[in-house]
């Protein structure tokens, strides 16, 4: 059992390198494996917060730091009572640092040892990031779970450049901890707690903080990534840097030989992956947790994730099929709505089409990552891997 100022994690069964587990926060106990919804602008796309609590019953979602940082700005959250309290969301929240944003998103910036110097993608103005910059910000937000500021390099990246990025995220760590642990001491003296009316507490002294494991393909940096990190010492580890142009393949390499190296005693997350395919096959390697925005991007274009493979609501031959989206999905959605409603409603450009289908899809994700830990708990997750992969593949080639 690893304990921390706002997580206590322990692992309560194991089938394989899958690993069923309990992440407690000072607002939610989460059971792992857990799929996290993309908060990323202090909203779950289409999505009330009410649905997300009652019946998808999403225990912890994501908030963005560079975004909310830009708009509405991290002050005005913190002078509102943090986050959890401007937004509504009383359950837990993990806050990313803002450096995947930061490199992604901004053309115009220059990388130093002290951090990275970017125009902002809404006006244009400069900005810096540092490690001290993200910790502060993620204090003011008041999140569960905060991390470190890293560089996260291209999937297909050589080793010469992989390693200079390394080495920054390396130190950056440190420095992101440093700082972390000076704000978590500071109590009441750095104006980021006490909120009113929110139960459970204060915006920093009861946060946790994780590390991440960068090192791209090459799983050599990958060992020296994970080795450096972990004797830096975190309340958790992620694996970043992937889904980011590398083959399927090379992705599921990196997990396989990262998630059962990692520190046994912490939670395990694997950052922005992905398919429900995706989602299983890192479980079956050792991940615990998992965030994504597939559910609500692809909700938003008639994308459906079902039990039997992928459907597009707007094809046409589903003008006349009064079935649900997913026989096997107990979510709201199934239970009320025909596909050929649904894509009469996209058809007719409907804001409800996307609402429906990102809620249907979020509880398919969800769902799934409950019937996961229910099969490891049971000691037989082999076997619902093979079926659930095996159905999802048979429903794709007969769409």
């Amino acid at each position: 059992m690893a304990a921390a100022a706002n997580i206590e994690w322990t692992v309560s069964a194991s089938d394989g390198e899958a690993r069923a587990g309990l992440l407690r926060t000072r607002r939610s106990v989460i059971e792992t494996p857990v799929f996290m919804p993309v908060g990323t602008q202090g909203t779950v796309k289409g999505v009330r917060f009410e649905w997300l609590e009652d019946e998808i019953d999403a225990k912890i979602i994501l908030g963005n730091t560079y975004h909310l940082w830009i708009r509405p700005g991290h002050e005005l959250i913190r002078e509102l009572g943090g986050l959890h309290k401007f937004t509504s969301w009383n359950r837990s929240l993990l806050t990313d640092s803002g450096g995947f944003q930061v490199f992604s998103l901004s053309d115009l910036r220059s990388i130093s040892e002290d951090g990275v110097e970017f125009r902002s993608h809404l006006d244009g103005d400069k900005m810096f990031m540092s490690p001290e910059v993200s910790m502060e910000i993620q204090a003011a937000l008041g999140s569960e779970i905060v991390m470190v500021l890293d560089e996260c390099p291209p999937g297909d990246a050589g080793v010469e450049a992989t390693r200079k990025s390394l080495e920054m995220t390396a130190r950056w760590a440190v420095r992101s901890k440093k700082r972390f642990v000076e704000l978590q001491g500071a109590g009441t003296e750095t104006g980021f707690v006490e909120p009113s009316g929110i139960e459970g507490g204060v915006l920093s002294g009861e946060q946790a903080l994780f590390g991440i494991v960068q090192g791209a393909g090459h799983l050599d940096l990958r060992a020296e990534s994970l080795k450096r990190t972990a004797e830096i010492g975190f309340d958790g580890y992620a694996i970043g840097g992937l889904s980011v142009g590398e083959k399927k393949a090379t992705m599921y390499e990196v997990i396989e030989n990262t998630a059962p190296a990692m520190p046994a005693d912490a939670p395990r997350y694997l950052m922005g992956v992905g398919t429900p395919e995706d989602l299983i096959e890192s479980v079956s390697r050792g991940v615990d947790m998992f965030d994504c925005v597939m559910p609500t991007r692809n909700g938003r274009t008639g994308g459906v994730f079902t039990s039997e493979g992928d459907l597009n609501i707007r094809n046409a031959n589903f003008a006349k099929d009064e079935s649900p989206i997913d026989e096997r999905c107990p979510c709201s959605v199934c239970a009320r709505y025909s596909r050929a409603y649904l894509r009469h409603l996209y058809r007719c450009k409907e804001i409800l089409a996307a609402t429906l289908i990102s809620h249907h899809n979020l509880s398919f994700f969800c769902g799934t990552m409950t019937n996961a830990r229910s099969a490891i708990l049971a000691g037989k997750f082999k076997g619902y891997r093979a079926e659930f992969l095996e159905r999802r593949k048979e429903g794709a080639s007969g769409s």
